[in-house]
């Protein structure tokens, strides 16, 4: 087993690096406090291609393998995990297109996708369905070559941002089981009908906005229907979600690994009777069991990559490297304070952002209480995955 990474894959974690350290550190805690939208930082990431993550080459995106998709989204946590979010849910739904859409939708939305041009997300969780997606009330109903598509869908990332939409919708509501009556279809978000309602107040992952979207009667042409036909909805929903997971985990270690750096360059200049912090066995002890914790967060989610790297299934191993490191992140955004002490609960440091961003990775994705069940369920039909 060979745990270092490649000379292709440390470039371009290093260029990642100095992106983040250059562009979104010295700006992260002044615009994340202020609500701004970091537009610039957003151009930056078109420019070098990051929209196109996910795309394949010919169609001008940059194709990562899963490893370097996984440190993308954990060096740009590192220095704002809300921007992360703003090429997250637009690298999914390209994903997806890519997995399962027909020859012309490919070739229709992919070029775009890959440059930024146009920008997407999502449309998964509704109001009353979030980790239950067979629970979703989004209807369409065929009205000859149309489907008129009536729901609400929420905590849709890049809503007011986005050209189209892929939309997770019910075609069929009497099918059993309920999942062969779901569909996905590509909506086009200036068609009639198509309201971004509210931006949802939240906690942290600010920066890139959480909306309520409203679809009354919208009209969506039978070949947005993503690959072409009904019913498999579901399948290609889940089948993102693998890398989703691997998306999630990553931005937790991202989350960890600058509480980590927080707290240990603080103890190292906060001094208490004559001597710094860290010279006290007890921050010693928990700044050990951050850096040990983080490390192992870090190898998971790798972990987990290279099983989708080799073409393998990867939903246990991407829902424990979501599951570890998202519990890692929280831990680590906790005691990053702690040893801030005082000034850890102001917003003049760091740690505070950290500590708001943290639960997101715990509820996105899959709560972690769901993927408990998930991978559960997975060791009592296999055992123990092996490396």
């Amino acid at each position: 087993m060979d745990f270092r990474l490649t000379e292709e894959q440390q470039a371009y974690r290093d260029s990642l690096r100095d992106f983040v350290d250059r562009e979104i550190v010295p700006v992260a805690r002044e615009w994340e406090h202020a609500g701004r939208y970091p537009t610039e930082i957003v151009e930056h990431l078109r420019q070098m291609g990051l929209f196109g993550l996910t795309v394949p080459a010919e169609y001008g995106g940059l194709d990562v393998d899963a490893v370097s998709f996984a440190l993308t989204f954990e060096e740009i946590s590192r220095g704002w995990m809300g921007i992360a979010g703003v090429i997250g849910t637009h690298s999914l739904s390209a994903w997806m297109i890519a997995r399962h859409g027909t020859d012309d939708q490919k070739r229709r939305y992919l070029p775009e996708l890959a440059s930024g041009e146009l920008r997407t997300g999502i449309g998964l969780t509704e109001p009353e369905a979030g980790s239950d997606l067979q629970g979703i009330s989004t209807r369409a109903v065929r009205d000859g070559d149309h489907y008129v598509v009536s729901g609400t869908k929420t905590w849709i990332t890049n809503a007011r941002h986005a050209g189209m939409l892929p939309v997770l919708v019910k075609t069929d509501p009497a099918a059993e089981p309920r999942h062969r009556g779901m569909s996905v279809l590509l909506v086009d978000t200036a068609s009639d009908g198509f309201t971004v309602s509210r931006d949802i107040p939240k906690l942290g992952y600010k920066g890139p906005e959480s909306c309520e979207v409203v679809l009354d009667r919208v009209r969506v042409p039978s070949d947005a229907l993503l690959g072409g036909v009904e019913g498999r909805g579901m399948q290609q929903a889940l089948s993102a979600l693998e890398t989703g997971r691997v998306n999630v985990a990553a931005r937790s270690v991202g989350v960890a690994q600058a509480a980590y750096d927080a707290a240990s360059g603080y103890a190292r200049q906060r001094e208490a009777f004559g001597r710094p912090i860290g010279d006290f066995q007890a921050i010693q002890l928990k700044l050990a069991d951050l850096a040990t914790e983080l490390q192992a967060a870090r190898l998971m989610t790798y972990w987990a990559a290279a099983k989708l790297d080799r073409g393998e299934r990867a939903d246990t191993e991407s829902s424990m490297a979501k599951l570890f490191s998202s519990e890692v992140a929280l831990r680590a955004s906790l005691e990053a304070m702690r040893i801030h002490g005082g000034y850890g609960y102001s917003q003049e440091f760091e740690v505070e952002r950290l500590y708001r961003d943290a639960p997101l990775m715990a509820i996105g994705e899959g709560t972690n209480e769901i993927l408990r069940t998930v991978i559960a369920r997975s060791l009592q039909h296999g055992g123990l995955p092996g490396p």
